[in-house]
């Protein structure tokens, strides 16, 4: 092969390696801490709190969600319950509550690591509210840990839509987390979601900032 087409290929992989590693290298994320909380269908909304009853919102999210203003109890096996958990709007077509992993052995469900939206064959769960209660054969998780993203945000970062990638938390506990899903959309803004046992393991608080580091 001649020395000029060993150099240009050897240029283009070069090229091609710092175009792929460069963008996600100490990319800084900041942190959200999800509290265990509840989505659910209108029909849902209906059993709980009355017919025709509509959630009210308490604070905006991003994707256009809401934290509402009601509050239900949850209640797992041989009637371990967890009250005053937040119904998270608007309404979704299937319903789903979302807990750490110290919430279902407190419940006594045994909940998998799920991204949200994705039930099949989870947990069985039953919420009560003020005017009713309902049973879920499935619906209950623990999510998986997951950054949301702009595709402006996701470009910088070099990273796509469904990427699953490692994250560092660079504090006294040094933590590293694994298999974080990249969740990109237009009305996303940039934050990382771990839930509470997670942060506190690792002594990290919303607000806080981790690095991509792969």
């Amino acid at each position: 092969m001649e020395t000029k087409n060993i150099e240009l290929i050897t240029r283009m992989v070069m090229e091609a390696m710092a175009k792929n590693d460069a963008p996600t290298k100490g990319y800084l994320v900041p942190i959200g801490v999800s509290a265990r909380h509840i989505h659910l269908t209108q029909e849902h909304v209906e059993a709980l709190f009355g017919p025709g009853y509509q959630l009210t919102k308490k604070k905006e999210l991003m994707g256009g969600q809401f934290a509402s203003n009601e509050t239900v109890t949850i209640v797992g096996l041989k009637l371990r319950a967890i009250e005053n958990v937040r119904i998270l709007g608007p309404v979704r077509s299937a319903s789903q509550v979302e807990v750490s992993s110290t919430d279902a052995i407190k419940l006594g469900v045994k909940a998998p690591i799920r991204e949200s939206g994705n039930v099949a064959g989870s947990a069985p769960i039953a919420i009560v509210g003020p005017k009713g209660a309902i049973y879920l054969e499935e619906g209950c998780i623990v999510a998986m840990r997951h950054i949301h993203m702009s595709p402006q945000d996701a470009q910088a970062a070099g990273v796509h839509d469904g990427d699953i990638v490692s994250v560092k938390a660079d504090n006294e506990r040094g933590t590293i987390f694994n298999h974080v899903k990249i969740r990109v959309h237009d009305t996303f803004t940039l934050e990382m979601h771990i839930d509470t046992d997670e942060a506190n393991a690792s002594k990290i608080a919303t607000g806080d900032t981790v690095t991509i580091i792969k």
